[in-house]
């Protein structure tokens, strides 16, 4: 444990210390403030029930912590001309960073009507949890912020995301010690072994021990301080205890701490830079323990609330039920003085308004935090490049994912630091193993000699096994005006459902607020996908990400699926290019027919659906039937099935579809990319039966297209049959086959007489012979392995 002790050479002033809680004093009136008032801000008047709030909603517990922080990180930004991003991780700590933003002068700027005086100070007041105003948690609307503070876990991800590649930046991530025990927050203490000291900037974690959740103690205040220590020195850091509740006392062990943290910092920065050392550091962490709702009542009703569960949230209840309370309200705000903080007119006075870094050094200021400032774009080779060659339709097999990853290691190539592949441990799994050919894996750990691809500068993040780290990261190199992608099995995907929903959340809100700067779009590449899992199973199907993303707001998700490799490309191409979506891109690593050259595929990509007159027959009388499909394995899957039709009812009119974007089959006034109902009626008819050869589960495109006049929609796709099977075994027990969709079309139409009759007696027997030779064999007949368009 490191000592901190008055014998150290840093001395905290006596002057500079008065200023510094003075300027406490200040954000904890304004936190408090926010949670309470609706008038009367500088209680000028005798405080009464009619200046609160009629509802009074908010979170107090946490709020004098971090406005304890964030004093003293404003003291060594200035004091050391620090570049430096504050990242609040405990729930609703949204009243302190909006105070102390608004202190710093930065809210102002942002939102002028909350001007620094006696009457912005009463909108800053009202607005907060209240109708249309702002959240109780940090938000996207609150300047400097790069993390939405409503769920736990993420924030130390988001800091180091943030600092990959910003050589001179420092994210203080203040992580609760309830958001501490969530699995996410627990693997992001290992992120130190992924940074690279060289190139990278630095993480200061700040544990906030206070406690207590919402009525429970938390995990970590309550085990032995040895205990404590032992964890975070297990997980490679360094740890500062700051403990106390004497005001003066915590003000100069939390000044010593940060004093040395940042000497640290610098220190291993210069060795590492300057001396070439690459010994991976020991970064040092700051521990502060202090009382839930520090400064707030002692007791309330008999009962103790500082330092209790009791201070989580809103600790005085003042309504008209609890009217006196009004008194005990006034006396804990008066508790601040806040009349030798601000002026007659509201003012932060001067001296401690001169305690403030200035300009882009004010955290709430720092462009990093609002990272479309800082954005370059892109520079992405020509897709066209690394194209297949296909002479006809289906004569070539081909791996997306492996042209994909040519590709990739293009982008890689020209971009330097303003871009990054992350990934749970399956970019090579995934098939996009050229990636490594120009770059290694960032790895700050041990290494081996028989160890592939690790080396402390790599561009590729896809080291430690966890699809929340790598989300977070990814998250935080975006907010923070990069570019990257995120590639995994679809199956797993699902772990970051809730991290896709906030920052989907992020989007659609920053999209809102004019100050806030485009960012890099979030993309997803989901390979190893539903329909080729020959060895892993059951666990390892499912679409269901689809169905999640789609009921995101219309404006921020796209949901893209390729039917073939030269479409990816095209694809892929347009997302990485792209601005402030997520861009979900499904596509397959195994060998499967290719079907379009690259110029039919860049055309069929930019209208996002479309009829394959190649494959279609009806251009003369229009068509009996429309065959569609949506997804690489299910388009050949239907395309099989229309050569058998073809081959048995050469008189019979079939058109074929593709849709590449999925959200074309919603209406123009739902999504931006859906078709008008003219457009998709042109392609699907108003009355013909369509048969719906889909990726994902069927009920979505259903849901998608619900509106639509022709109801003669028939979807097939995933429905929950699976286990470790061939690949052809998986598509017959979920019912996407080709001898299925071809009995389908037999009961729909009805009138192919004794023909369809006899052809559909064919196809169940062609279906018990598949079971019985994948039983016996393992494999998959050779008439269905080796089948090829046109024959």
């Amino acid at each position: 444990m490191e000592i901190l002790t008055s014998q150290s050479t840093f001395v905290l002033s006596d002057e500079l210390l008065e200023k510094m809680d003075a300027y406490w004093r200040a954000a904890n009136y304004l936190s408090v403030g926010q949670i309470y008032l609706y008038d009367n801000p500088l209680l000028k008047a005798p405080l009464q029930l009619s200046h609160v709030k009629p509802m009074v909603v908010g979170h107090w517990g946490t709020s004098p912590g971090q406005n304890f922080i964030y004093v003293h990180l404003n003291r060594v930004i200035k004091k050391h001309h620090l570049n430096m991003i504050y990242i609040s991780g405990p729930g609703h700590g949204g009243p302190a960073l909006v105070a102390n933003t608004y202190l710093e002068g930065s809210y102002s700027e942002v939102y002028p009507d909350i001007s620094e005086d006696e009457q912005g100070m009463k909108k800053l007041f009202t607005q907060f949890s209240f109708p249309g105003g702002i959240s109780s948690h940090v938000a996207p609307s609150t300047p400097g912020s790069i993390h939405e503070g409503g769920e736990l876990g993420y924030s130390l991800s988001h800091a180091f995301g943030a600092v990959f590649d910003n050589p001179d930046l420092i994210a203080a991530c203040v992580v609760g010690d309830g958001e501490a025990e969530t699995g996410p927050l627990a693997t992001a203490w290992h992120s130190n072994k992924f940074l690279n000291a060289k190139s990278d900037g630095a993480v200061l974690p700040i544990l906030h021990l206070n406690g207590y959740k919402i009525s429970n103690p938390t995990l970590l205040a309550r085990i032995p301080h040895e205990e404590l220590e032992q964890f975070f020195r297990g997980c490679g850091w360094k740890p500062y205890f700051v403990e106390g509740f004497e005001a003066g006392d915590m003000h100069r062990k939390m000044a010593l701490a940060m004093e040395q943290a940042i000497n640290e910092i610098r220190t291993f920065q210069k060795n590492a830079r300057e001396k070439g050392d690459d010994k991976r550091p020991l970064w040092p962490m700051i521990i502060l323990r202090s009382p839930k709702g520090w400064t707030g009542p002692k007791s309330v009703g008999g009962l103790k609330n500082e330092g209790t569960f009791r201070s989580h949230q809103v600790p005085i209840p003042v309504d008209q039920a609890h009217a006196s309370n009004v008194e005990l309200l006034e006396q804990w705000m008066k508790s601040y003085r806040a009349e030798e903080l601000f002026d007659q007119n509201g003012r932060l006075i001067s001296e401690l308004a001169e305690l403030c870094p200035t300009g882009d050094k004010r955290m709430g200021a720092n462009p990093h935090a609002n990272g479309g400032l800082l954005l370059r774009e892109i520079r992405l080779p020509d897709f066209r490049n690394f194209a297949l060659q296909i002479s006809s339709p289906g004569s070539v097999q081909g791996q997306g994912t492996v042209t994909l990853g040519n590709y990739l290691s293009g982008v890689i190539k020209l971009n330097g630091k303003n871009f990054r592949i992350f990934g749970p441990d399956e970019t090579l799994s995934n098939l996009l193993g050229a990636v490594f050919e120009v770059s290694d894996r960032q790895w700050d750990a041990q290494v081996m000699e028989e160890d592939e691809f690790l080396s402390p500068s790599g561009r590729i993040l896809d080291a430690q096994l966890s699809e929340h780290q790598c989300q977070g990261w990814l998250e935080g190199y975006l907010l923070t005006g990069r570019h990257g992608m995120f590639n995994s099995y679809e199956a797993f995907i699902r772990i970051v459902d809730s991290m896709f929903s906030q920052h989907a959340k992020w989007l659609k809100v920053t999209r809102e607020l004019p100050w806030r700067r485009d960012i890099a779009s979030l993309n997803y590449l989901l390979a190893s996908h539903v329909w080729q899992q020959d060895h892993n199973g059951f666990t390892h199907q499912d679409p269901g990400f689809l169905d999640h993303v789609a009921s995101k707001k219309a404006d921020v998700v796209r949901l893209y699926l390729p039917p073939d490799a030269n479409c990816l490309l095209s694809v892929m191409h347009h997302c990485l290019g792209s601005k402030n979506y997520v861009n979900v891109v499904v596509a397959g690593k195994h060998p499967l027919p290719q079907w379009l050259g690259i110029k039919e595929a860049e055309i069929h990509c930019a209208q996002g659906i479309g009829i394959w007159q190649w494959a279609s027959n009806d251009q003369q009388s229009g068509p009996d039937i429309v065959m569609a499909s949506c997804g690489d394995t299910v388009t050949l899957e239907l395309l099989a099935a229309v050569s058998i039709l073809r081959k048995h009812f050469p008189e019979l009119k079939v058109r074929v579809v593709n849709v590449v974007d999925l959200m074309k089959m919603q209406s123009e006034l739902e999504h931006p990319h859906g078709l008008s109902d003219a457009d998709y009626d042109s392609i699907f008819t108003l009355d013909k039966h369509i048969i719906f050869n889909f990726h994902g589960y069927p009920w979505l495109v259903h849901r998608l297209s619900y509106k639509r006049a022709n109801r003669n929609l028939h979807v097939r796709g995933y429905i929950e049959e699976g286990t470790i099977t061939t690949p052809f075994d998986l598509r017959v027990q979920n019912k996407i086959d080709r001898f299925h969709l071809v009995i389908e079309v037999i009961d729909r139409l009805g009138n192919l007489g004794s023909k369809g009759d006899y052809l559909k007696q064919q196809l169940q027997d062609k279906l018990l012979e598949h079971k019985h030779y994948v039983q016996r064999y393992g494999k998959d007949m050779p008439e269905i392995a080796g089948w090829l368009w046109g024959e």
